[in-house]
């Protein structure tokens, strides 16, 4: 083998200057949303254990300093190629971005620019350098937008996890803190550069760190801590139990394993949270979130980790319990699961909180009845929740509702059937914000894939209360035969000149919900740019929610008239769709969505 170089390096010293490229065959950008939230919740509590308000700057050089694991360079032919690291390279290089943003217009800003790009002969290029990106990034770093539609899978990634760092990155580093973040990020971040000559010598080290010595996972050392406090003689059937049920949560996928841990044990145990404010300690529920073998360890008292029987129980009963019941909930998020459909279309969402709720009321003494009961309960809530915030242009991002749902998980937690009811009911109706407070929903980039699923949701609850099979599976599916977002009128201000002076109010009246339909990819392919008038008998030959406003749909159609007449719904058909109509449409639509998201579910107990 010949010389190979191991380097601690800064971020700053990491990236600054230097050009990295990838082979053709290792391009992938696999990290998913669950890797960012994790890098931004480790930086960012590792950087808040010494922040205060009121520091000087140049004390951040005497905070703590994180190491954030190693890279594998291949040196040849005068370039850097990356043999293992390049998902947080990528990733470091997309929070750079996002940092970079956050200090537009302000004083005290810190230069990242170098660390993203270099500049040669007055051209620009990535210090990532990979060509099918270059689009993607050139769009992030200048704030606009991309569309990834039929993109590469790395590119899509790209756009996608650059979202999710706007969505997590703390609300309390955006202020004051922020230039401190970033020096503590460029300056006390290490990882250690391992640079090989050839591309046989890095293989070899990556093969030699991955496949020997192991080390142990949170979840192995969890283990150990509580067999070793068992009787011998129950320790073999605890071992036994604790093998198996970790086996099915691996085989149920990626990461399942260390989420089952994360989320038993704050669904159950997590009774602060770090508070909202500069300089807070990470709590029960952020440290179980980093570190749940170690909390487990300081906190055996408070959980009743007395004597040895307890130690059993824990595996025995609650982990037994509530391992299952995550593996369920695993499954009915992945697809639609009967009586739990609701914990799937949150899934839909993309709403990552959910499961800590779902678990929070559940006790292993609970009947299989009274379990599906509270499940359905805490998704129906969620759905409700989430779909009001969604109306009115709320975040439903995980920085944005961890503090509230937090405090929602602590206050259910093992109530029984009616108490729960009751308080998800309630804690509805003290909402200021519901379907009504918002009677101009437009679609906009922001928000078109979860006014998508919205719209999924209110074609299918027609379809179902009209007699007919559902069809949202096929709704909301990728591929090439997909439904898409489509408008009513086509995009040409000039042919509603009589009623709008100006293109802008046009386009603000064009997107409202009453002027969208969901429709097959081909159907606005082939008919998308025609006058209403020709396209209203194509709309017949489609969805239920497109079809009725054709005049046809309300001859010979009795599943559809008594879902009218039964549900108070305002349907009729349209002839022409002028202003007038689309905002009879848009009122439609709002009165379809507080029954298809109606909080009396709660209290009633039945599903619609």
């Amino acid at each position: 083998m010949s010389e190979i170089l191991g380097e601690a390096k800064t971020i700053r010293g990491l990236l600054k200057g230097v050009k990295y490229s990838i082979d053709y065959y290792q391009r992938e950008y696999k990290w998913r949303e669950k890797q960012i939230k994790e890098l931004v919740d480790d930086l960012s509590n590792k950087f808040l254990e010494e922040y205060q308000l009121g520091h000087a700057r140049n004390m951040v050089a005497n905070y703590p300093h994180y190491f954030l694991g190693s890279i594998i360079i291949s040196k040849k032919n005068g370039n850097q190629f990356v043999v293992d690291g390049q998902q947080r390279l990528t990733s470091l290089t997309l929070l750079l971005i996002l940092l970079r943003s956050l200090q537009n217009g302000r004083d005290d800003k810190v230069n990242v620019d170098e660390l993203i790009f270099s500049e040669r002969f007055g051209e620009k290029s990535f210090n990532l350098d990979i060509d099918e990106r270059k689009n993607a990034m050139n769009a992030l770093y200048s704030g606009n937008p991309f569309d990834i539609t039929d993109r590469p899978e790395s590119v899509q990634n790209l756009v996608r996890r650059y979202q999710d760092l706007e969505d997590y990155f703390p609300e309390e580093l955006r202020g004051d803190a922020l230039p401190y973040f970033i020096d503590w990020l460029l300056e006390n971040v290490h990882l250690v550069e391992i640079s090989a000559y050839s591309d046989d010598d890095a293989y070899t080290i990556f093969e030699t760190m991955n496949d020997r010595g192991l080390s142990l996972s949170p979840t192995d050392m969890l283990k150990g801590y509580l067999l070793a406090n068992i009787d011998e003689y129950r320790r073999v059937p605890a071992s036994v139990l604790w093998r198996d049920r970790i086996k099915d949560l691996n085989d149920t996928g990626k990461d399942v394993e260390p989420d089952c841990f994360k989320t038993w044990l704050r669904s159950q145990y997590a009774n602060k949270i770090r508070e909202r404010k500069k300089g807070a300690k990470p709590e029960d529920f952020d440290r179980i979130g980093t570190e749940f073998h170690r909390w487990v360890r300081d906190n055996e008292e408070r959980i009743g980790l007395n004597h040895s029987e307890d130690f059993y129980r824990l595996i025995d009963e609650n982990f037994n319990f509530y391992s299952r019941q995550y593996l369920q909930l695993v499954q009915a998020a992945q697809s639609p699961v009967q009586g739990l459909d609701h914990i799937f279309y949150n899934a839909q969402h993309g709403f990552t909180l959910q499961n800590m709720l779902l678990l929070a009321p559940l006790t292993p003494q609970d009947e299989e009845t009274v379990i599906r009961k509270k499940l359905f309960l805490v998704a129906r809530y969620i759905d409700i929740f989430i779909t009001r915030r969604i109306w009115n242009y709320r975040s439903i991002a995980y920085s944005t509702l961890q503090y509230t749902m937090f405090l929602i998980m602590r206050d259910i937690r093992g109530l029984d059937i009616q108490s729960l009811s009751e308080y998800l009911y309630s804690s509805l109706q003290k909402e200021d914000e519901t379907f009504s407070t918002n009677e101009r929903l437009q679609v906009h980039r922001q928000n078109r894939y979860a006014l998508h699923r919205i719209l999924a949701r209110m074609t299918d609850y027609v379809e179902i209360k009209s007699g007919l099979h559902s069809h949202y599976l096929d709704y909301v599916a990728e591929g090439r035969n997909r439904y898409e977002v489509e408008h009513i009128w086509a995009d040409h201000a000039e042919r509603h000149t009589d009623e709008f002076s100006h293109p802008q109010d046009f386009s603000e009246f064009r997107n409202r919900i009453g002027g969208l339909l969901l429709l097959p990819k081909s159907f606005n392919g082939s008919y998308g740019d025609l006058p209403y008038e020709e396209k209203l008998p194509h709309y017949n030959t489609q969805n239920l929610l497109a079809r009725s406003l054709h005049p046809l749909c309300y001859e010979r159609n009795p599943g559809f008239l008594r879902f009218r007449d039964e549900s108070g719904l305002p349907f009729h058909p349209h002839q022409e769709f002028k202003k007038s109509d689309l905002e009879e449409r848009s009122h439609l639509y709002r009165l379809l969505a507080e029954q298809v998201w109606n909080p009396e579910d709660l209290i009633t107990g039945v599903n619609p």
